[in-house]
Formats: C-alpha cells, sequence, structure tokens
C-alpha cells in the first residue's frame, strides 16, 4: 500500500509540473493570413524551439486589433499600416515589427464584363467596374482587405452603392467563394488567391499597381494596460517570426511553386515598396 500511495503521489505531482510547464500565447491574426496555409508551417516550428502553444484567433483586422485594445488576446499579427501605427500611438501596443508583405490583386470572370484589363491603375479598374455596375464583392467586415479596398474607391472618387455592389460582412476565403459563386470582382490578397485559385473560377485582372501593396505586422499586447497579458510569450513570439528561421520559413512557404508572402528581409522590394517600422 504505502508503494501504492508514493506511486501515485508521484503521478499527480509529474501532471501538475506537466501543467505548470504547459505555455501558450493567444494570437489574434486576419483570415487570410490563416487561410493561406502558412501558420501551418510557422507555428509548429516555433513550438518546436521554443515549448509555446499558440492560440489562433482568426478575424478581420479591425476585430483583431479591438481584441487586442480590449485585452483579449497577447499579440496580433494584422495588415493595415495606418490602424497599426495608431493602436501602438494610443498605447495600447508595443514592440510593432516588421513581418512580411505580399499584395492584393482584383479579381473577376475570366470573360472580364468590365473590361479590366489591360487596365494597370487599381482606381481606374475600380471606376470601370462602377461605370458598368458590374458586380462587387465586398468583405465589408473593417478588415484590412476592406480597409485597402475603400481607400482605393476613395482615391477613385467613388462611394460603391447599388444592387451590384455587395457587402458580405465575411473573411476572405468565404468572399471569394460568394464572388466565385456570383461570377463577381473581389479585391483579394494574393497568398488566399493562391491557395483558393484550384477551388474557383476568378482570375486575376489587375495587379501590379503599387496602391495594392499589401503589409503585415506583429505587435505584442501593452502589459501597461493589461497587466494579465502574456508579454514574455508574445515577445518570443515576435522574435520568431522576425528571426532567421522565422524570415526563411515565411519565403520558404509556397504552394504550387509560387510564394505567398516575402519576408520582411525584401521588404521594399514589393509592389509600393516601404512600409511601416
Amino acid at each position: 500500500m504505502p508503494y501504492l500511495v508514493i506511486a501515485l503521489a508521484g503521478i499527480f505531482l509529474f501532471a501538475g509540473c506537466s501543467k505548470v510547464r504547459a505555455r501558450t500565447v493567444r494570437l489574434a491574426t486576419t483570415t487570410s493570413t490563416e487561410n493561406s496555409g502558412l501558420l501551418d508551417v510557422l507555428l509548429p516550428a516555433f513550438k518546436e524551439l521554443t515549448g509555446i502553444d499558440v492560440q489562433v484567433m482568426p478575424m478581420g483586422t479591425g476585430k483583431a486589433l479591438r481584441t487586442a485594445r480590449d485585452g483579449n488576446c497577447d499579440v496580433v499579427l494584422v495588415h493595415a499600416p495606418e490602424a497599426e501605427a495608431r493602436f501602438v500611438a494610443e498605447g495600447w501596443g508595443v514592440n510593432r515589427r516588421r513581418v512580411m508583405y505580399n499584395d492584393f490583386v482584383i479579381l473577376g470572370p475570366p470573360d472580364d464584363p468590365a473590361g479590366l484589363k489591360p487596365t494597370a491603375s487599381a482606381s481606374s479598374a475600380l471606376k470601370k467596374i462602377a461605370a458598368a455596375k458590374a458586380t462587387f464583392v465586398s468583405r465589408g467586415d473593417n478588415s484590412g482587405t476592406h480597409r485597402k479596398e475603400m481607400s482605393l474607391w476613395a482615391s477613385a472618387g467613388i462611394e460603391p452603392a447599388g444592387e451590384w455592389y455587395r457587402t458580405v460582412g465575411k473573411g476572405m476565403g468565404e468572399a471569394l467563394t460568394m464572388a466565385d459563386q456570383m461570377m463577381a470582382c473581389v479585391l483579394a490578397d494574393r497568398g488566399t488567391f493562391i491557395k483558393f485559385r484550384r477551388k474557383i473560377d476568378l482570375v486575376v485582372l489587375v495587379e501590379g499597381d503599387p496602391a495594392l501593396h499589401n503589409p503585415y505586422g506583429v505587435i505584442a499586447v501593452n502589459p501597461d494596460k493589461h497587466p494579465h497579458v502574456k508579454h514574455d510569450e508574445a515577445m518570443k513570439f515576435i522574435e520568431f517570426l522576425t528571426s532567421d528561421e522565422g524570415q526563411k520559413l515565411i519565403g520558404g512557404y509556397r504552394l504550387d511553386g509560387q510564394i505567398l508572402f516575402h519576408p520582411r528581409s525584401r521588404y521594399g522590394a514589393g509592389p509600393g515598396g516601404g512600409g511601416q517600422e
């Protein structure tokens, strides 16, 4: 009997220690990042290196930053430079870092009913879409993609409205699927398009405009605002993403031989160059 008691005590002690050692970090990130499949490559490598599990909370950039502002996550990975800068300036986030970039593309039906090709300017393309009243699907969710879309409409001098303009309030993958079902035009990040292109008939009609540059940044939630957040774990995640190993994994992630995201080491080389600090 004493041996049994000792054995059971050892089991409970081991289980308790294992529970104490378990570490997690909550990541609020864009649906485009998750839809692309990149996190399936990054997160196992991060856990192997640090022992930290990442709890992924996919949502639009606007919601991700609100979640962080409320202290309901530890770190955010998003793609809206102006909103990111404001989030840090207001004191909600710290240690903002550039991570990677890709670009946005305007997709549409192969027969190009709005005559977008060979338009090189995104704002000119949107003018043609509005003039033709060609169906356009908008995410309408205050995400980074939606914010970019609205800035492009503003540059075109158009306030989109009418039966042809469909606001869906969905993530990138769902918006792509709905646009495909309607044979509509849609703004998408290239990474998600590459991931979904075998499932849809839409094709790239407009690309390469510097205005379509799509930078991603990572920010830790400010522990002075929310003392309960796991700042150490968040910083380890940021350090991993921006390390040589993390950057190599980002640049090496490909589908059908195509790169989905360019690492920050080549940040200024993409459409539009520059980006956030």
